[in-house]
């Protein structure tokens, strides 16, 4: 087992005096490495708790920049940063936080060139992205590199998370074989979004990913959860797995990435 600085054990203790976690438990959360998708409205709060976590190594793709709209719910950043790289905000917010975190950057637009080099080196893949293209980018490349993908959605005041995890539980395209045509599902620019809800479906993203670094309790592999604000209600649904899915049967029909730009229009983040 590494050597803990006092300064680590102080900052850790309530981790370390979980018998579920111990020691042992925040030395793989500092060995561990998370790619986050986006450093929006999910991205925010999930980036946040996963440096308070002491997550030794996180990567953030995004390549928008902070815009006063952002601050309602994107907690990260701040009116000060208005106009910076959102990857070099949520960073200096991180390292303020916890300098344990090792931060790297990825100031670039995710596609079928990029995508399969960037989570090739991480653990596992929290989707804080909010349109169908990523969604279904992010999914095809972590069931062809076999990642763990924690997914999150969130829209007015309901938002959804699941676990996808390649060969154990469906993927994403069990549940939603193509997707919608342009202007079917609007975004969170169009419909609007109640701010906190970031911070809920985020968190639980975070939470997810902790159970499965520590390999503790029930993971969401397999289900849905869904949270309504409106009427304080949680909903788990059993999520099969699609013998015929076009990406992850025994027989699938995708075996290479797909860019959907051209059939359903790229919204900005949540």
């Amino acid at each position: 087992m590494m050597e803990f600085t006092d300064d680590q054990i102080e900052r850790y203790s309530r981790h370390i005096i979980l018998p579920e976690v111990g020691g042992s438990g925040q030395q793989k959360m500092l060995e561990s490495k998370i790619l986050l998708l986006g450093a929006g409205g999910l991205g925010s709060p999930a980036a946040y708790y996963l440096a308070a976590a002491g997550i030794g190594n996180l990567g953030i793709v995004d390549f928008d920049r902070v815009d006063l709209s952002n601050l309602q719910r994107q907690i990260i950043h701040s009116t000060e940063r208005i106009g910076m790289l959102k990857t070099e905000s949520a960073k200096k917010t991180i390292e303020a936080l916890n300098p344990d975190v090792k931060v790297t950057l990825y100031n670039q637009k995710l596609d079928s060139s990029n995508i399969m080099e960037l989570i090739d080196d991480y653990d596992y893949i929290i989707d804080g992205s909010d349109n169908f293209p990523t969604r279904y980018l992010v999914n095809d490349a972590c069931v062809i590199k076999n990642k763990t993908l924690i997914h999150g959605s969130i829209y007015r005041f309901e938002g959804q998370v699941t676990v996808f995890k390649p060969g154990d539980g469906p993927c994403y395209r069990c549940l939603y074989p193509e997707p919608p045509p342009p202007g079917m599902a609007p975004n969170c620019q169009e419909g609007g979004v109640l701010g906190v809800l970031a911070g809920i479906i985020g968190n639980l993203q975070v939470v997810e990913t902790l159970k499965l670094i520590l390999g503790i309790g029930k993971t969401l592999v397999g289900k849905l959860l869904i949270y309504d604000a409106l009427n304080t209600e949680f909903r788990k649904l059993n999520l099969r797995k699609d013998v015929a899915c076009p990406v992850c049967s025994k027989n699938p029909t995708i075996t290479e990435l797909i860019d959907y730009e051209e059939f359903c229009g790229i919204k900005n983040s949540n």
